[in-house]
């Protein structure tokens, strides 16, 4: 009986995937409804799991892809790939109402290119105070602070060793799960409680994992256009990453 489940298990990967994080994102839920009050977005908590269920895959396999180095959760990779990430943020930026996306005007405007600028400055700060100075690591870590997607990505593009990678990846989901922590501590103060604040909340903090977390531990409502804006933060820290970012270090550390 074991073998045959086993076997299923093998044959289906891509849905064992799905059994497998549906049971951590339900659990999550109930350790952040019952340990923190909600004051701790399951989601955040999911995070942690996920990387220490990584964490684990790599040690015991001495590969690269975590879980998905495991026969029976190869459905990870696939899971866990840009297909699926950009299909759920289509879905999520589905339900914006463009009449209330409209009112955010310049201020989500200027969020967006703040929250682009500045992570990437503190970034690179931590990077200098860490004793890095070659352009290319520090570009590569200040571009993880902007998202741990696009600090990948800039990496790629400018050659960046697979050790700094890591590291901007890393400096991106420590951001990610500070802001899926601490939004609804602090949402009162920063009067989230409107589209329009949120999507320049989003253009902001720019991580679309931790805004979306944050915000549906805030208010449910606020999450789709949250997310609208932080994807396009995404894909302006990937345009400008390798490109004005990257040259702007240069010219200042040469």
């Amino acid at each position: 009986m074991l073998d045959k489940f086993m076997h299923e298990i093998a044959d289906n990967q891509l849905v064992a995937a799905f059994a497998v994080v549906g049971i951590i994102v339900w659990v999550s839920n109930l350790l952040a409804r019952h340990l923190t009050g909600g004051r701790v977005h399951g989601s955040a908590i999911a995070v942690l799991a996920g990387l220490a269920l990584a964490y684990w895959g790599g040690l015991v396999t001495g590969k690269t892809k975590g879980m998905a180095d495991l026969t029976l959760f190869g459905g990870m990779a696939l899971m866990g790939g840009a297909m699926m990430r950009d299909f759920c943020i289509v879905a999520t930026a589905s339900e914006v109402q463009i009449d209330e996306a409209r009112k955010a005007g310049w201020l989500g405007f200027i969020g967006l290119f703040l929250g682009t600028v500045l992570p990437f400055i503190v970034g690179v700060a931590v990077a200098m105070a860490f004793g890095y100075t070659d352009p290319v690591a520090l570009t590569t870590i200040g571009a993880g602070a902007i998202t741990y997607i696009v600090g990948p990505v800039t990496g790629a593009a400018i050659g960046a060793s697979s050790d700094v990678i890591a590291l901007s990846i890393a400096t991106g989901v420590v951001k990610a799960i500070l802001v899926m922590v601490f939004t609804p501590i602090l949402a009162g103060f920063m009067r989230l409680d409107n589209p329009q604040a949120a999507m320049v909340f989003g253009g902001l903090a720019g991580t679309v994992s931790g805004v979306s977390a944050g915000l549906a531990a805030t208010d449910r409502r606020l999450v789709p256009y949250g997310a609208l804006v932080a994807t396009f933060h995404t894909g302006l820290g990937c345009l400008l990453g390798p490109s004005v970012l990257f040259l702007a270090i240069k010219a200042i550390s040469g």
